[in-house]
């Protein structure tokens, strides 16, 4: 029987799904993250031959070793940055991850923060909750519209481009772009504008969002130099990775006005979120929930465990990640 760890509690629907196989499959009870001495720990409790992992475990080659008998390693995100693919490479070991399932959801919620720091509906919400409201006032938190403005879109790939597709579709927006080469189907479909480089989009948007994988090519990838160039009158966006942003010099450039807002799901330093950002009225902050829907963390489950379905029947697991 193959002997399955999931190190975190996930919707039900991928569990279901490997049990049905007849596999064992054993679910962390904790709270919260295992560090990475609980999960070796635990690891080393069982011939494990597969670990569905998530973007939260530091997977390095003390993990690898606690689980030697461990065909894959099933990440239940899109990004793998928590995982030591070249370690994993030279022992053989698959590394799988979660695409496509949730790159509407996270445009989505990419809108929703765009649309709520554009209109100030969390500074409204908690104006109300004050008592602070007294009537109509003509120039009561005044926001800025969205229709018409440039959607600068940093990182062209599967999100950024669904980003452009809303901006473009359903407001009415004018749509520009930075990644490392052309993106012909976005420029085709939604009329965008290339940039060379990040300092052009960035002076040229009204709003920019964020969708890069993290790299050390994309650390502090938007800086205090960068955000500099930026419209006073514009706001950033970051559903990507925290450390995209150097969260220091955003919260400057927050304070001193050089740019009007920022709405974030992710963080530099996870869970931690810089005090000076907490202190701040033009920014957003939300819990990395960008993915968060029944519906797409349910699919996300599945297609961690099809990837371990695939490894245990011989197959080639449909999401492999190879870099």
């Amino acid at each position: 029987m193959h002997t399955i760890f999931v190190t975190r509690r996930i919707p039900e629907a991928g569990i279901s799904l490997l049990k049905e196989k007849g596999y064992d499959v054993d679910i962390s009870q904790k709270d919260g993250v295992l560090s990475k001495e609980e999960l070796c720990a635990t690891l080393l409790k069982k011939p494990y031959d597969a670990v569905l992992c998530l973007l939260t475990d530091n997977i390095d080659a003390s993990v690898f070793d606690a689980a030697p008998k461990a065909k894959i390693f099933a990440n239940y995100a899109v990004g793998f940055n928590n995982i030591d693919i070249s370690e994993a490479k030279k022992r053989g070991i698959v590394i799988t991850n979660t695409p496509d399932v949730l790159t509407g959801t996270v445009a989505e919620h990419t809108f929703a923060l765009l649309m709520a720091i554009a209109h100030r509906v969390v500074e409204s919400d908690k104006f109300v909750r004050d008592g602070k409201y007294k009537g109509w006032a003509p120039e009561l938190l005044l926001g800025t519209d969205i229709k018409g403005k440039i959607l600068g879109i940093l990182g062209a790939g599967r999100i950024g481009s669904r980003v452009a597709y809303q901006g473009k579709n359903g407001f009415g927006m004018k749509i520009a772009y930075y990644d490392i080469k052309p993106n012909e189907e976005i420029e085709k479909e939604y009329q965008a504008t290339f940039y060379s480089s990040v300092e052009g989009l960035l002076a040229t948007s009204d709003f920019v969002s964020i969708h890069v994988p993290l790299l050390e090519s994309t650390k502090h990838l938007v800086n205090k130099e960068r955000l500099s160039k930026m419209k006073p009158t514009a706001y950033l966006l970051n559903t990507s990775r925290g450390p995209v942003i150097d969260e220091a010099a955003l919260a400057e450039a927050l304070r001193n006005n050089v740019i009007a807002g920022a709405a974030l799901d992710v963080f530099e330093n996870e869970p931690e979120v810089n005090p000076e950002l907490l202190k701040l009225q033009n920014v957003i902050l939300t819990p990395h929930t960008a993915s968060a829907t029944l519906e797409t963390r349910s699919k996300m489950s599945i297609m961690a465990a099809q990837n371990i379905i695939a490894i245990f029947e011989g197959q080639r697991p449909p999401n492999e990640v190879k870099v």
